[in-house]
């Protein structure tokens, strides 16, 4: 069993971490397998997207096609049910309250939330909760939920925008943090749900179905850039790093 930490950038477009200007993006290449190029699903929105992420199934298998969660017709485990006995349990930190339905009652041993316009830097103290937490309880999978550079970057200033650019900076500062205190104990996957384009996304375009990944740990090679990659693989991989069994409804591949 491997300790797993996804950390999932609201809205970061491929070009906007390449281009941020944040040196730790050139070393994630180099620590660890990365794609530049992989495809999320449609329709390209926060909450659908993240379902698709967790469950390893396209919308229109878990329903969920807007903002607004409605219960599955046909339900099916996602990864946190999958994983809720893991060792050290589940964690999750999240600054966008729909988000709690990626994960059902009774699958999670500690989680936080604080709203993204509580603060300036709501995705600096999230990441301290998980930090104080992996410190204290070594949780054997930790999902941590940055949505600052979704709505104040790219939704407030456009996609692309300094602004935009500088909160992926930020939130690459993030995980470096995660990366200098854990990234000995943990695999840490870093990926983003969608793209966006002026100050808006949910369309087939490129720019907002297109996301980055990164995949740094002992399982994956050092370097190595992945291609046909999609959102749905996430979830079967992370369950192989964990030792737990996957759901036979995931349609995703595992990539480690």
């Amino acid at each position: 069993m491997k300790k797993v930490i996804l950390i999932s950038i609201d809205g970061m477009r491929p070009d906007g971490v390449t281009g941020c200007g944040n040196p730790f993006v050139k070393r994630m290449m180099e620590l660890g397998s990365f794609t530049l190029d992989a495809k999320t699903v449609l329709p390209s929105v926060t909450l659908p997207c993240h379902m698709s992420m967790f469950h390893s199934v396209p919308p229109e298998r878990h329903g969920i096609i807007t903002n607004t969660y409605t219960p599955m017709v046909r339900p099916l485990n996602g990864l946190f049910e999958q994983a809720k006995k893991v060792e050290g349990g589940c964690a999750m930190y999240y600054g966008w309250e729909p988000l709690r339905d990626v994960s059902r009652p009774g699958s999670l041993r500690y989680s936080g939330y604080i709203h993204s316009y509580a603060a300036e830097a709501t995705d600096g103290l999230l990441t301290d909760l998980a930090l104080a937490r992996m410190e204290e309880s070594h949780p054997g999978f930790v999902f941590l939920y940055m949505v600052e550079t979704d709505e104040k970057g790219g939704h407030d200033n456009g996609w692309m925008t300094q602004p935009y650019l500088d909160r992926i900076s930020a939130a690459i500062d993030n995980v470096k943090r995660v990366w200098e205190r854990f990234g000995d104990e943990y695999t840490i996957i870093v990926t983003a749900d969608h793209g966006g384009h002026d100050r808006a996304h949910g369309t087939a375009m490129p720019e907002d179905t297109t996301i980055p990944m990164f995949f740094i740990g002992e399982d994956f090679t050092p370097g190595r850039e992945l291609h046909g990659v999609s959102i749905l693989d996430l979830t079967p991989t992370i369950a192989s790093l964990l030792g737990v069994e996957a759901a036979p409804e995931w349609e995703g591949n595992v990539l480690a």
